[in-house]
């Protein structure tokens, strides 16, 4: 996997052509003061303070001490830049998406911080909803610090060209998403993308999957994607129409869910040109026992919310409320002023 490889697969690259078979989208170019907010430790919303202590200080809240203080020493004001054209750009492809949208960055989606949300998911009505899982999101600080992790020919991060896209929201069955894997110009291989759960529909309608993904692939992605190699993930409707989602390297920057890069680099993953029906190696998951962690869960609870489970830190918590607080009152002005 080189560069290049990763390159193609950034979103307004191959958006542009592929525009007619997937989801409406915006695509917005983010400064480099806006990247290097994303870039920063401290999770604060632009234009918004946010108190924050030295956690190496012992706090005593509920001593005589500290009520008797009008002000605590150890706290700093930090207040995040304000990005107005953003702000508004994100507004207007609201709207234009009709209400809501599904924020990700060139390349990943916040996919691992929904935790923070509201309602668990990365639905986004207000500039706001969007910051605060840009910042979450591990997923996206890796590719704003690693855009070219494991390249053979180099690594490190993408120096500007940075973009926030952000997709007309959808209501998606997990169940009916599915990763292909493409070599050298051919279907080899399919896996279930939500390989934490067991659908007993995925093995029942096994062929018309297969066969569904086949005819997709032969006439809408084959040879019309640049490189050779690649992976692509659809979304596969009960009418059975199926929509692309996005494409990844075919390489180990890209999960390969239920197979293993040794196993698709294998020679004998290789099949004929025969498009007409799929000849390669489809794998879901068969029974409740063979589900696996997924990835994007793994990181999803930091340290952070550990504490604020456990009660170890009422300081993070009171934080965290605060946070969500102006989340939504952000959210009842947007609705307000439209």
């Amino acid at each position: 996997m080189k560069r290049e490889h990763v390159l193609s697969c950034n979103f307004s690259v191959w958006y542009p052509k592929f525009k007619n078979i997937t989801i409406r989208s915006c695509v917005i170019p983010l400064s480099k003061e806006f990247v290097d907010y994303l870039k920063a430790d401290n999770v604060v919303l632009p234009g918004q303070p946010v108190v924050t202590r030295d956690s190496d200080e012992e706090i005593e809240s509920d001593s005589e001490e500290w009520q008797a203080l009008d002000e605590d020493p150890n706290e700093q004001a930090i207040t995040a830049p304000e990005f107005n054209e953003i702000d508004s750009r994100i507004k207007e492809a609201v709207i234009e998406l009709d209400g809501a949208v599904f924020p990700k960055l060139n390349w990943s989606s916040p996919m691992d911080a929904s935790w923070i949300s509201c309602d668990g998911t990365l639905k986004c009505n207000c500039p706001n909803d969007v910051y605060l899982l840009l910042k979450s999101s591990d997923n996206v600080s890796r590719t704003l610090f690693e855009t070219f992790k494991r390249c053979e020919d180099g690594e490190g991060a993408l120096e500007d060209g940075f973009e926030l896209i952000l997709r007309k929201w959808k209501d998606i069955n997990p169940g009916m998403e599915f990763r292909c894997f493409v070599k050298d110009h051919k279907l080899i291989a399919i896996s279930q993308r939500d390989i934490a759960s067991c659908y007993e529909f995925i093995e029942q309608n096994e062929q018309d999957i297969c066969g569904d993904i086949a005819n997709f692939f032969k006439s809408k992605i084959a040879n019309k994607f640049p490189d050779s190699s690649y992976t692509f993930d659809i979304y596969r409707s009960a009418g059975q129409k199926i929509l692309l989602i996005d494409f990844n390297p075919f390489g180990a920057q890209t999960d390969p869910l239920l197979f293993t890069w040794d196993e698709l680099s294998d020679p004998s993953m290789s099949i004929s040109d025969n498009y007409d029906e799929f000849k390669g190696v489809f794998k879901y998951v068969t029974c409740a026992g063979g589900v696996q962690p997924n990835p994007s869960h793994l990181s999803r609870m930091p340290t952070d919310i550990v504490d604020l489970a456990g009660g170890n830190d009422i300081n993070k918590l009171v934080d965290l409320l605060n946070l969500r607080n102006l989340i939504r009152q952000s959210g009842d002005e947007s609705d307000e002023d439209q």
